[in-house]
């Protein structure tokens, strides 16, 4: 298979083993984790032109490129990072992993345990933060012997790892892009978050976490989970314009049975997701989300907190974003202003919802080349993105 010309092509994935305990913020210890890492671009002789892009969800560290030559699908975030595109890889040397406590490679709930006789970790695994991440990720820098980041970019949960890096290792990134993303959650988004785990704590299968042990799964409740979070993420336009009110067959059945297309499509991708995620890993990540605050060490002020950083800021929402709506993204930038930081701040007209971060819109992809080309070679400003200092 030939594969486009701004693909990064065939990548092989790394696994780093880091021996020394790691101490977590829940007072737990692990005694040593294994980190998925996928490489894209060459690193430059000074180190100086490294990226670090950080995942939501239930991302991953295969970001661009392909597995193999009859791989069909890329990366993740294939639109973005390639040679010529937004994330210049023919410029940058981008790394992209996998948080601990995923489900991809790196040391998870369905890793075993070595305080266990190897069985999987399951409901043992600890619960971690953003900030164990940040500090897991740091520990990769140093590994990879990058001193300072060129950029850390991130979306939605990605791009609170972002912003945790420009706090706790201001030193260590001179540009922090912050996508899609919020300082904390409202009591709504944690709201869905707890509807999605009692769909997985509620279901059968669980076995109180230990379903690996069970040859089980919980599956009925991922299910359920990823059909709520889908909901989230889509707007109500891009909903509308995709299925409306279509009928799968034509006609009304009068059951309860799928009916509407929007019901097919829920299904099919929550049953996709069953198939591909740990139900353990999904506790884990939407707990992270929930008590994610930057702020929480500085008396509740987040304009304190950015008072830390060092590095210039971007900072992109989009409008048809509800789950982490503009005026979250404008938390971030006022507590910046008030902070007297470098930030540009731009909100992209967009249909997708919250998932826009994953498409290629071209103010968007504009506006991350013009600020990752750095200062000297933006010669304007994209339509739509202010600066403040």
């Amino acid at each position: 298979m030939s594969f486009p010309a701004d693909s990064v092509g065939l990548v092989t994935p790394q696994k780093f083993q880091f021996e020394a305990p790691l101490a977590l913020e829940c007072g737990r210890v692990l005694p040593r984790f294994e980190m998925m890492v996928e490489t894209y671009g060459s690193l430059n002789a000074d180190r100086s032109n490294a990226i670090l892009i950080c995942h939501a969800l239930s991302g991953h560290h295969h970001a661009a490129g392909y597995h193999h030559a009859d791989d069909k699908k890329s990366g993740w975030w294939d639109a973005c990072i390639g040679p010529g595109k937004a994330i210049d890889t023919s410029r940058f040397f981008v790394v992209a992993l996998n948080n601990i406590g995923g489900c991809n490679g790196s040391t998870g709930p369905t890793s075993p345990n070595p305080e266990n006789d190897d069985r999987p970790y399951g409901p043992d695994f600890p619960l971690v933060t953003v900030r164990d991440w940040v500090k897991t990720q740091t520990m990769l820098s140093d590994r990879l012997g990058i001193d300072c980041w060129y950029a850390i970019i991130g979306g939605s949960l990605g791009g609170m790892q972002a912003l945790q890096w420009s706090v706790d290792y201001p030193h260590r990134l001179k540009n922090c892009v912050v996508i899609a993303s919020a300082p904390k959650l409202s009591a709504q988004n944690i709201a869905f978050n707890e509807v999605a785990r009692q769909s997985i704590l509620s279901d059968p299968d669980f076995h109180h976490g230990r379903y690996l042990e069970h040859d089980s799964s919980p599956k009925r409740g991922l299910i359920l989970a990823r059909m709520v979070g889908h909901i989230t993420y889509l707007s109500e336009e891009a909903m509308k314009q995709k299925f409306g009110r279509d009928l799968k067959s034509g006609k009304f059945m009068y059951g309860f049975d799928v009916e509407f297309q929007v019901e097919s499509y829920l299904r099919y991708q929550g049953e996709q997701f069953s198939r591909n995620f740990d139900a353990n890993t999904y506790l884990i990540m939407t707990k992270a989300l929930d008590y994610f605050d930057p702020s929480r060490e500085y008396e509740q002020s987040l304009t304190d907190a950015m008072a830390q950083t060092q590095c210039r800021f971007l900072v992109i929402s989009f409008t048809t974003d509800w789950r982490f709506s503009p005026e979250r993204s404008q938390e971030i930038v006022n507590a910046l202003i008030s902070s007297h930081k470098s930030v540009s701040y731009v909100d992209i007209d967009a249909e997708q919802g919250h998932d826009s971060f994953l498409f290629p819109i071209p103010l968007y992809v504009k506006t991350l080349r013009a600020f990752l080309g750095g200062r000297e070679h933006l010669q304007t400003t994209p339509e739509g993105m202010t600066d403040a200092y």
